[in-house]
């Protein structure tokens, strides 16, 4: 038997008459869904902090929370069951690896946005809208056009020396030429006086 025998036998065809029982606005709502949240981690996300390995993570988060809220969305759901619901896998983290609360705020994101597209009662032009608002604002915030963004880096340091008030200037100017970069302050975690050195976090822009 062929292969096009075989994909088109009674057995194959049977099996695939369930994707005729889903209603149009399902695909076109997903179709909004994912355009949505690839232009929001490939064209922001990504654009801004250049990390590709949350990709898988942001886009099966998105895809389960949209397929389950729609599956849930056909009995009757209140808007606050629908809210709680987000809040059970928004307060999902990861205990093998830390992440940032900048990864958590976009992780977020493409949960709100699957949650929109799945139990929004307009059409796909709100829809669009809804997710486009979305979008454009965190466009708009990661721009640095509202406020220069402000980026950061955690740093051993060995001339503990510096880190009193009074040398403040000093300790800058130091870690702005070893590191290249525009680093106008510093948060001290903690200090080893038997190592001679701390661990800081260090500011730019």
């Amino acid at each position: 038997m062929t292969i096009l025998q075989q994909l088109t036998s009674p057995q194959v065809t049977e099996s695939f008459q369930w994707i005729d029982k889903l209603p149009a606005k399902f695909f076109i709502r997903m179709g909004i869904d994912l355009l949505s949240v690839l232009v929001l981690i490939r064209l922001i996300y990504y654009k801004n902090y250049r990390r590709a390995d949350l990709f898988l993570t942001f886009f099966v988060f998105n895809i389960i929370i949209f397929l389950l809220t729609y599956m849930l969305n056909k009995v009757v759901m209140s808007m606050g069951a629908a809210f709680g619901l987000f809040a059970v896998f928004s307060m999902l983290r990861y205990r093998t690896e830390g992440i940032s609360a900048k990864d958590m705020t976009y992780l977020f994101m493409v949960i709100a946005i699957g949650l929109i597209s799945a139990v929004s009662k307009g059409g796909w032009d709100e829809l669009s809208v809804l997710n486009g608002l979305i979008l454009f604002v965190t466009w708009l915030l990661e721009s640095g056009l509202i406020m220069r963004k402000e980026y950061s880096k955690v740093v051993i340091y060995e001339r503990i020396e510096l880190i009193t008030p009074e040398k403040q200037e000093e300790l800058l100017q130091d870690l702005r030429t070893r590191t290249g970069l525009a680093v106008h302050r510093v948060e001290i975690h903690e200090i080893d006086f038997l190592k001679d050195a701390t661990r800081m976090t260090i500011f730019y822009h």
